[in-house]
């Protein structure tokens, strides 16, 4: 007597072809978790940005940002936020999740302390401005890093050669102090760290098929937050040259 009831003969035997409502889910369950992923690297980087610039209003406010202007504190404060991104880098294997997270906030409040120095240059409005600009850009720079099907990889050598290149002409020009090359530095700048926005948030979003599952995957997270910060705030500062009022 043949029983109704009994599924067996209804599972997927060995051999036979998969079913298309099975790669569905499968896509869809990939899906909602690189949205998580991602969801969770913008609102670090969010996150950070945004307790950099409270840190950096209240420095200023407070007057402490005058003792940052100068003297030994300015190239403490100067180089810490450097210190912190090595660090970070080379010790993400070694480091824990709790740990990075801790060393993420530090380096934002450390941003924060040495950015306060451009209330001193520019003025606020100006600044606010610049920052609203920045985020508009680098919102429609990151999404079609994440839509276009167009591979960016391509660009990752060259943009990176292009920010060393940038270092080694800021550092010219400190012996030179040529507005001319300050111009060109700054116009570049905002070019390569736009592309970097573009390109970083494509290659993160290629690294979750890698990544998902693993123990790496929470530092993935922090370390990639870090990577958007960096071009945010660096596409905001060269930015700044351009569309900031000085006081």
């Amino acid at each position: 007597m043949a029983n109704w009831n009994d599924n067996t003969e209804q599972r997927q035997g060995f051999g036979s072809v998969p079913r298309a409502g099975d790669a569905v889910t499968r896509q869809e369950t990939f899906d909602a978790g690189l949205r998580k992923h991602m969801l969770s690297i913008y609102n670090y980087m969010a996150s950070g940005v945004l307790l950099t610039g409270i840190v950096a209003l209240l420095t200023a406010r407070s007057g402490l940002a005058l003792t940052f202007a100068s003297g030994p504190l300015m190239w403490i404060v100067a180089l810490a936020p450097l210190a912190f991104v090595f660090a970070m880098s080379f010790g993400v294997n070694k480091f824990s999740k709790p740990t990075l997270q801790i060393m993420f906030w530090a380096f934002a409040i450390v941003m924060g302390l040495s950015l306060s120095t451009i209330f001193l240059v520019y003025t606020g409005e100006s600044i606010a401005a610049t920052f609203f600009a920045t985020a508009g850009a680098f919102a429609g720079l990151s999404l079609f890093g994440y839509t276009t099907k167009k591979d960016l990889s391509g660009f990752g050598t060259f943009l990176v050669m292009g920010v060393i290149g940038l270092l080694i002409a800021m550092v010219i020009n400190i012996f030179l102090q040529s507005s001319t090359l300050a111009l060109a530095v700054s116009f570049l700048g905002v070019l390569i760290f736009a592309g970097l926005t573009a390109y970083d948030t494509q290659r993160l979003k290629r690294e979750y098929q890698y990544l998902r599952g693993t123990e790496f995957a929470g530092k993935a997270i922090i370390m990639g937050a870090l990577s958007l910060y960096l071009d945010f705030i660096n596409m905001f500062l060269f930015l700044l040259r351009f569309m900031g009022s000085r006081e």
